[in-house]
């Protein structure tokens, strides 16, 4: 139920991503991993497309990562605020700004850095 999934987080964060790519894609079948690690498998695989600058995929897993628990409530936003930034990059600032209205539910949870992040991107937003 867990697959390889804690193996290619190693990966991960030692910013080997191709390995961690490699790794999550032995998984064959996400949708049978259990609730929790479904929303970790999805946000891994979001931080290895946005590498390869794979934008569209990157934005799909952060998407279906965000309907899932994550490790910490910085990851749920992260995974928010990365879908964000990507339609933003992709001209889409509707669906931007649903993306950063969904953080502040949880602004009050998420450290400096992040709220900082999330202001920058509401601040280009209003400059479109």
């Amino acid at each position: 139920r867990q697959g390889t999934l804690v193996i290619a987080a190693k990966y991960f964060h030692h910013k080997d991503y191709e390995k961690a790519e490699r790794t999550l894609l032995e998984i064959l079948n996400p949708k049978w991993l259990s609730k929790n690690r479904r929303g970790y498998y999805e946000f891994l695989m979001g931080g290895v497309c946005l590498q390869k600058q794979d934008f569209e995929d990157a934005e799909r897993h952060y998407e279906v990562a965000a309907q899932y628990p994550l490790r910490s409530v910085n990851d749920h936003v992260a995974a928010l605020v990365h879908v964000a930034n990507i339609s933003i990059r992709q001209g889409n600032f509707e669906k931007a700004k649903a993306y950063i209205e969904l953080t502040d539910k949880h602004k009050d949870n998420i450290n400096a850095k992040m709220r900082d992040v999330i202001q920058r991107l509401r601040d280009e937003i209003k400059t479109r």
